[in-house]
């Protein structure tokens, strides 16, 4: 008897190109008999290896859809050797809302996995992907940007692990990606995330932040797009050659890295992304939003760096991110 309610609605190891769903039954009010379909193409042309790339892990980031709708729409069996699999709106429920968080459960799929295939709705998806399809990958892409609250300059990244020779294989990966933008990652808050997960199953690993602001640009859907054929020409699946870009690198090497707000307010930042900054230097003020003729809360570089990312929202709550302050490499 199968651990997964989740059936695929097309063959994942037949060459040629299928497109379909990954289809979990899902009892509601509005549909009793019902399911959740996760839109998934596979393209496969012979023995070679096999690149799974993901978008929408949070609904309300585009970039990633974008390039990988179109990659599935286009992509030709004879132009590859092994397989790819795509999944441009992993979280197919927040992607529907444009939210980040499912509307089904209220879970972050990204601090989901591996999932329970007794679980809720987003758990039996991360679990059907962490044990049917990164198990059989040999690279993973998994897009992402600031979504609906945050900005970012966009950038490739690649995380610190403990096997260094993992380590240095996404690295390499990451930098084959070419975004402007290269950073070794730091994360605040790494448990459930699907980066852990394939991390763990000692598979290659590249993420993203492109951007962000609740939308998609025409320079960060490029990148997306050039990063995709570099990375699938890298892992030996695509032939050609690696379009070389300029990429600045950047480090995320301790917490001071990350701003966050200790009062509530109108946020004015004082720098923009992109603006190298000074510890102590003034990055933003909060006003208060309920009263006049009060002064603002100063908010201090934390360190010295690359302005790299920022909260996006003009009211601002206690705890929310302010800033990411990258060193520059």
């Amino acid at each position: 008897m199968s651990d997964t309610s989740v059936i695929p609605t097309i063959p994942l190891d037949a060459d040629g190109v299928h497109h379909g769903f990954l289809k979990l039954p899902y009892s509601r009010d509005d549909s009793a008999w019902g399911s959740v379909m996760v839109p998934i193409t596979v393209i496969a042309n012979g023995a070679g290896p096999t690149a799974l790339l993901t978008g929408a892990n949070h609904g309300d980031e585009y970039e990633g859809p974008i390039a990988l709708q179109e990659l599935a729409a286009t992509l030709r069996p004879e132009e590859i050797t092994g397989r790819v699999i795509i999944l441009p709106m992993m979280n197919q429920p927040a992607f529907a809302a444009g939210t980040r968080c499912s509307p089904i459960d209220g879970a972050n799929m990204n601090r989901s996995f591996p999932g329970r295939p007794d679980g809720t709705v987003t758990q039996k998806i991360c679990h059907y992907i962490a044990t049917r399809l990164v198990p059989h990958a040999d690279i993973v892409l998994d897009f992402h940007s600031g979504g609906s609250t945050l900005d970012f300059l966009p950038f490739a990244a690649a995380h610190i692990l403990e096997d260094k020779m993992q380590e240095a294989a996404c690295m390499a990966a990451m930098e084959a990606f070419g975004a402007p933008y290269s950073a070794r990652m730091l994360e605040i808050d790494n448990v459930g995330m699907f980066d852990t997960e394939v991390e763990n199953q000692g598979k290659v690993f590249v993420t993203t932040e492109l951007g962000g602001a609740g939308s998609a640009s025409a320079r960060t859907v490029a990148v997306a797009r050039t990063g995709i054929r570099n990375l699938l020409i890298h892992a030996g699946i695509m032939a050609g050659e690696v379009k070389k870009t300029e990429s600045i690198m950047l480090d995320m090497p301790d917490a001071r890295c990350f701003m966050f707000a200790e009062h509530a307010g109108l946020i004015e930042y004082l720098v923009d992304l992109g603006d190298r900054v000074s510890e102590g230097q003034p990055l933003a003020r909060i006003w208060p939003a309920d009263r006049t003729g009060a002064a603002p809360q100063l908010c201090p570089a934390t360190r010295s760096g690359l302005f790299t990312a920022r909260h996006i929202p003009g009211l601002i709550k206690m705890g929310d991110f302010i800033s990411l302050i990258a060193v520059e490499v």
